[in-house]
């Protein structure tokens, strides 16, 4: 087995800080709540992103 996903590979579940700025506030989300509410969910990853170049 690959230790990298590809496409079409099943996710493990995560947990992730957020922070939501209407709120003001920090919360978590998880993988399975998405799961559990039935939505789709698209992850994508920018390694670049925020970095000073």
């Amino acid at each position: 087995m690959s230790e990298f996903l590809r496409v079409g590979d099943n996710v493990p579940d995560f947990k992730v800080e957020t922070f939501e700025p209407s709120k003001g506030d920090f919360g978590e989300i998880s993988l399975s709540t998405f799961k559990a509410d039935k939505k789709w969910t698209i992850l994508f990853f920018y390694p670049a992103d925020f970095t000073f170049v």
